[in-house]
């Protein structure tokens, strides 16, 4: 055997190819010297073979290593990858990242805060961010097609990760996914199936490629699901808090025919939810599970589709499944077609083509006559790029191991749960409420005092939660505020947030000005209140108060620090309004009457509606407390809605002899179109009436036919497509020829904005008629 020659090429692991005693992938290739039928038998047949497709031998050395890693395989299973991938980020350009309504997120000349990771980081004027979109979606076209192969990669990576880094607040797992996907493909070869350019060159047409092509991105999925399940074992997660709101959901309807809601949220939800990430990927990993891992799989991504509003993630990861299998499935799977079909479909035949990609074992001539060359040249010895490509291999899967777990670097970020979130993998563990934001300003120069509207200046609400985005907001605001008359500014946040069902809390400290306050992306942020964890248990006793009360009272608790008030006001719809102390002491204060009171454990305080109060902590340790509410004017809203559905029926049934008033008479024709747009002079019979309707659109909505939803959803994205096309032409012919006088410009974007004309929104209904649909 020559040095640096492969002198054995078993055929794979399941991250790496799957093996099956019965497949011919599973076939031995090649051996180090001349061995007998039996002990090639038993070299098949070892278990770990079997199970992982590769012997101890194989991962003994680093030749040996890479010559397994760069082992040739069937490209198929690739291609066919890269032609979906290619196609969901062509569909999630227009959708997710935003190219259907760029012109709302980069206005030009809009006082705007934005929130990059790095501050230099700033988009481009909107006609250069449309053909930022434009290099990146015709990108996607190329990987899909497989056409200018890495020409595409390299368009789509680029613009794909300077929008993900232009916009912290719309950072999250899955879109970190895409760009490490993308980022991997630019290397692979994933072009030597059904692809453009393997019309254009022989060599790429099937051709096989490296096994590390189909090892990074399976150990890319398994560290997903894997690590995913790990943070799930967080004590939140495994008892309950996490995502308890999502058992109400339709989906879990089933469930809760055996199950009570509490139980559904335990043990479906969360105890599914847990166990499905930590198998995930060992499901998928081994040939006797492969196929419930992918039925799994499939169904709960599936749900995920209609649980979350998450894009294409959940096509994608479905599109990932079938990498799991054997690399050769889609000419197994398209050889079932008709014949006719065959010259449209993926290749079925002939066997793959070497690659100078792979390294190819060297075949040992046992005759005794001369060697014949081979018809194809093959490298038998490993090359320099063959060992860059095992150690690429490597340090990436370590860098992704270690990344979920590097939040002791990044510390400023993510506050609560240390890190960049959207490479932790940290996925649904964690849900926030937040009950009460306050921005204070006070001019430098005046010492004026005032207060700003909570997301002024901003298109998003993500920066409550982030120390970083806290820090650039402020940043942003006092540089807007001179406009205003609002020198020297300094800017304060009290931002009570509730993380897993929590006490509602403080995150920052209100005392501090975010302007001038240190922050540092590598240590803790000194103005980050604590998270008070002693007080989880509590979360108990929230569910048995709230179980006693009445359907029309409603409760929030709250804690908060020794030195600390909350200023709250009451407002005149809440006429039964009152305070009582869970634990330790506090002091209340009713502005207008100027008085205090001074409440124990267990004491409670009515609190007059239409007039601000203040609440002190004045014990040693955190105060909790709660408030328990009527909504009274809702509540008598109900009861009057509830005598004009009575009235209403009697109507209609015959039973109300006495004719109606005037202004009651609309109840009559409502059930008619042109009797819901009569002047109804009653303020109560009019908002009657339009619940009537929304209901009624809502009800039209949801007992839809299939054919009804397929042609609702297809009108909604022609419009949607249609308003990217035409925009994004509009900013292309911009760049081309300039801009056109201002009346042209806006009669185009009134076009462009042209929407189905019967499109109404019943968004606005949701909190009256429940939580049925999330």
């Amino acid at each position: 055997m020559e040095a640096g020659s492969c002198d054995n090429a078993a055929p794979g692991a399941p991250f790496i190819e799957p093996s099956s005693g019965d497949s011919s992938e599973s076939s031995c290739e090649g051996g180090r010297t001349e061995q007998t039928a039996a002990e090639g038998a038993v070299e098949c047949g070892s278990r770990m073979k079997r199970l992982f497709g590769f012997e101890k031998e194989d991962i003994s050395s680093w030749h040996r290593l890479v010559c397994l890693l760069n082992r040739p395989t069937d490209p198929a299973s690739l291609g066919i990858f890269r032609f979906l991938f290619g196609m969901i980020m062509a569909i999630d350009v227009t959708q997710e990242r935003g190219l259907s309504h760029l012109d709302y997120k980069y206005l030009d000349g809009a006082p705007v805060c934005r929130f990059p990771l790095f501050n230099f980081l700033q988009p481009l004027p909107l006609d250069y961010m449309y053909l930022v979109y434009v290099v990146m979606f015709f990108g996607t076209l190329g990987i899909m097609l497989g056409c200018f192969y890495r020409l595409s990669c390299l368009m789509f990576i680029s613009t794909y990760w300077y929008i993900f880094f232009l916009d912290k607040t719309a950072w999250n797992n899955h879109s970190y996914l895409y760009g490490l996907i993308g980022f991997q493909l630019t290397f692979m070869d994933a072009n030597r199936y059904w692809s453009i350019d393997g019309l254009r060159n022989s060599k790429k047409k099937n051709a096989q490629v490296p096994l590390w092509n189909y090892t990074l991105l399976r150990s890319q999925i398994f560290i997903v699901y894997f690590i995913a399940g790990v943070k799930k074992l967080d004590a939140d997660w495994v008892e309950g808090y996490s995502m308890s709101y999502l058992a109400h959901h339709w989906l879990f309807d089933p469930f809760r025919l055996i199950l009570p809601d509490d139980m559904v949220s335990l043990l479906v939800v969360h105890g599914g939810g847990l166990c499905l990430d930590l198998s995930a990927g060992y499901l998928l990993f081994f040939d006797a599970t492969r196929p419930y891992g992918i039925f799994f799989v499939s169904y709960f991504h599936s749900m995920n589709s209609q649980l979350f509003n998450i894009g294409m993630f959940s096509y994608t990861m479905l599109a990932t499944s079938p990498l799991f299998c054997y690399p050769d499935w889609p000419r197994r799977f398209f050889a079932y077609f008709p014949d006719v079909l065959i010259p449209m479909l993926p290749l079925t035949s002939p066997a793959p083509q070497p690659s100078s990609s792979c390294v190819y074992p060297e075949i040992q001539n046992t005759s005794t006559g001369p060697r014949q060359p081979p018809s194809v040249p093959k490298a038998s010895k490993t090359l320099l790029k063959h060992k860059l490509a095992a150690l690429f291999t490597i340090l990436y899967l370590l860098e992704q191991v270690f990344l979920p777990y590097s939040h002791f670097i990044t510390q400023g970020y993510n506050n609560w749960t240390n890190g960049l979130y959207g490479y932790s993998w940290d996925m649904m563990v964690h849900s926030r409420s937040h009950q009460h934001v306050k921005i204070t300003y006070r001019d430098g120069k005046t010492g004026e005092v005032g207060y700003l509207n909570p997301g002024v200046f901003t298109q998003s609400r993500r920066w409550k939660d982030h120390g970083d985005m806290l820090k650039q907001y402020a940043t942003c605001l006092s540089r807007n505020l001179p406009h205003y008359n609002i020198s020297d500014s300094e800017i304060y946040f009290d931002i009570w947030v509730s993380i897993n069902e929590r006490f509602q809390q403080r995150i920052f400290d209100p005392r501090v000005d975010i302007v001038k306050a240190d922050w540092s992306p590598f240590r803790p942020i000194p103005w980050l209140m604590p998270l008070l964890v002693d007080l989880s248990p509590w979360r108990t006793k929230f569910q048995e108060i709230e179980g006693s009360l009445d359907n029309q009272t409603e409760i929030v608790f709250i804690a908060d620090f020794p030195g600390l008030h909350l200023e709250n006001y009451v407002s005149e719809d809440l006429g039964n309004t009152s305070i009582q102390v869970l634990q330790g002491q506090v002091n209340v204060e009713i502005v207008d009457e100027k008085k205090n009171y001074t409440l124990q454990t267990g004491e409670q305080k009515q609190l007059p509606a239409g007039a601000y109060h203040k609440v002190f902590t004045v014990s040693e340790g955190p105060s909790c407390y709660m408030y328990i509410y009527v909504n009274t004017t809702e509540a008598a809203l109900q009861r009057n809605f509830t005598k004009l559905l009575e009235l209403q029926e009697r109507v209609r049934n015959g039973t109300e002899t006495e004719p109606l008033p005037p202004e009651l008479q609309p109840l009559i024709t409502a059930d008619n179109d042109e009797g819901l747009d009569v002047n109804v002079t009653d303020p109560v019979v009019r908002l009657f009436l339009r619940r009537q309707r929304r209901m009624k659109e809502v009800k039209k909505h949801r007992e839809a036919s299939m054919l009804e939803k397929f042609n609702r959803f297809t009108v909604k994205k022609y419009y949607m497509l249609r308003r990217t096309f035409l925009m994004t032409s509009i900013a292309m012919r911009n760049l081309v020829v300039g801009l056109p006088p201002l009346e042209q410009l806006t009669r185009e974007v009134a076009f462009a904005n042209m929407r189905e004309p019967e499109t109404e929104s019943v968004q606005d209904l949701k909190d009256e008629v429940g939580h049925n649909e999330l």
